[in-house]
Order: structure tokens, then sequence, then C-alpha cells
């Protein structure tokens, strides 16, 4: 079995945003120039696998069928605005690599529940936690992380998933198609959501099955490394070892970075690769492993040039450096995001043992 399979696509670059949005094929182009660059495909443990496409069928697994029809029109007619508040568009290219970025999320969950690989970084766009049942949103199109879920669900049969939310903005479409159900532990740490998605407070703790099945961590703007740290380690991590998960996604986001010219968090590079390995560590102590990232926001390009390849090298077990210099973090800012964790751990040890 080898370690680590590298879900990618050149197909990706087709998603047209136009030339000054973030949202761009650039991410995807400078990624991958590192990763040819380097060493990680020229490892034993690391394989490039293509991506297939998500069917009609697979989509609604999340997805109203009049929502998908109202993509693939607008697609095909020559695309259009999605979502105006966010910016989000469609090309006439769009709906398909859509269709192949929702299916590199279900190859990726097919591959590791098979036993090729331990554990897959899946490198597609458009991302996809902020897109819910109906409506595209914040550069969203499919939820590429939910469908994945539902596909370890109802194919695999699994009912502890575990979706860790690393974006700096809330995946609100993410916690609205599994806030009712406890199959799916939603965990998400994020910038504060007062402006944008306006979900994930921290009273948001599911609804009736899914009750206690929400975690919602919402620092306020520019809280750096030891609030963050703080957070996963003494909350996120406990929840989840009680949890027990069968398998674990990860909406990968790398917006929190303190130079991302949307995200409004103080974080470093080095924070990324320490919450990674704390959720590799959490994989092999709950499932074997077993766990799958999806790349969503980080629009820093230089930044997402050099932590994606080496958070895909942790992954595989390679020690892949990266340097960077940390962010002066505002005292009376961290006294703050204290003040939020406790507030998270107060409500949340209502249902988990804190």
């Amino acid at each position: 079995m080898k370690r680590t399979a590298i879900v990618y696509s050149p197909r990706y670059l087709v998603h047209d945003t136009g030339p000054s949005h973030p949202e761009s094929p650039r991410r995807l182009k400078v990624i991958m120039e590192e990763i040819n660059r380097g060493q990680l495909l020229r490892h034993e443990e690391c394989s490039l696998v293509k991506p297939r496409y998500a069917s009609l069928k697979e989509l609604e697994l999340v997805h109203n069928p009049e929502y998908i029809s109202f993509v693939r029109k607008l697609s095909e007619s020559g695309g259009g605005i999605l979502d105006e508040e966010t910016e989000t568009i469609a090309s006439p290219g769009s709906f398909r690599t859509a269709q192949l970025a929702a299916g590199g999320a279900l190859k990726a969950v097919e591959q590791v529940m098979s036993g090729n690989f331990w554990n897959a970084f899946v490198l597609a766009r458009p991302p996809g936690h902020h897109a819910d049942s109906s409506h595209a949103f914040g550069f969203c199109i499919f939820n590429n992380v939910a469908l994945a879920a539902q596909h370890l669900r109802k194919r695999f049969g699994l009912n502890r998933i575990l979706i860790l939310d690393l974006d700096s903005h809330h995946g609100n479409g993410t916690q609205e198609i599994f806030y009712d159900t406890n199959e799916v532990l939603y965990v998400s740490l994020h910038e504060d959501p007062s402006e944008f998605p306006q979900t994930g407070f921290i009273d948001e703790i599911g609804e009736k099955q899914g009750l206690g099945f929400t975690v919602n961590i919402p620092f306020p703007f520019r809280t750096g490394d030891p609030s963050y740290w703080k957070a996963v380690k003494t909350i996120v991590v406990p929840i989840a070892r009680q949890y027990k998960p069968e398998f674990i996604l990860i909406s990968a986001g790398f917006d929190g970075y303190y130079r991302d010219i949307i995200g409004e968090l103080s974080l470093s590079a080095q924070i990324f690769l320490r919450v990674f390995q704390a959720f590799l560590n959490l994989a092999d102590y709950a499932c074997e492993g077993r766990m799958v990232a999806t790349l969503e926001g980080g629009y820093c390009l230089r930044f997402l040039r050099k932590i994606v390849p080496a958070i895909i090298g942790q992954m595989a077990g390679l020690n892949i450096k990266v340097h960077g210099k940390r962010p002066i973090l505002d005292p009376s800012t961290e006294r703050k995001a204290e003040k939020v964790i406790e507030k998270v751990r107060k409500i949340q040890s209502g249902f988990w043992e804190l």
C-alpha cells in the first residue's frame, strides 16, 4: 500500500473566474509546479491519481436536482453569475469542472477505503465548503467534502465521519448539510463570521439527532498561532478522540495565513504543519490513518506554492520544511481569543468531556 494519493487533473484549470478573481487557476498551477520541481512524485510513497466525474445521481447525494440543473444550463449557455454577493462565477466549462472536483473527492475516499492508499489530498477547484444543498456561494459550486462524506455513508456504510474545516471562513454549506445528523461531526476553526458568511457562531451546535455534533470556534480577526493551537489541543482533538471517527475529512483552507489577501487571521506557516500532524496522529489513533483533505481557500500564491506540497509530504511521511516569518500579534486579540475558547469549552462540555 502506498501512503498518499495526490488527486489532480489539468482539467481543474478550465473553470475560468476571470483575470482578477482571487480563486484563479494560478492557485493550482503554482502548487503543481512546486510538486513537479520537488521530490514528491519521485518518492515511492506518493502517486498522482486522476479524478473521475461525479455522476448527476452522486451530486444529488447533497444537492437538489433543480440546483444541479441550473448550474449546468447556465454553464452550457455560456456562463454567468451564480452568486453576485460573493462573486461566484460559472464559465462555459465550469459545470464539468465542478463535476470533476466533486468526483475527485469521491475518487480519493474510494482509493483510501479500497486500501490502495492511507490518505489523499485532492487538488481540485472550484472549492466547495460554502455551497449548500441549493446555492452556490463563496466561490464554491458543489460541496466536495460533503459529497465525500455522503459517499462514505451511502456506499461504504460508515456512520462516524469527522469533517475538520481549517478554512479561515466558516463552511456554512457543510454545516447546513449535516446539521441534524450524528453520523457526521463537523468542527470548524474560523475567523469572526459576523460579516461573512454570517454562520458559524459558538451557539450553532446542531439540532435533532445532530445536537452536539457541530463545533464552531470563531476567532477574533488577527488571532495567531498560540490561541489557534490551544483550541486544537484542548477542544478539537479531545472531542475527535471521543467521537472515534471511522474516517477523517479535512476542508483544507490556507487563507488563515497572515499574508493572505482575503483571510483575516494571523497564522504562520508552522501552525498549519503542526495542526496537520495532530490530525494525522488522530487518524492513526482512530481510523487506521484514513484521511482525505480537499483544497478550499488560500489566495497567497507564494504561500500556497510552499505549504501545500509540504503538507502532502507530511501526509506521506516525508519531512519537507517550510520557513517563514511569524507575524507580530496583538496581546489584546489573543486575550479575546482565549475568551472565545473558554466559551466554546463551556458549551461543548455539555456534550463532550473537556
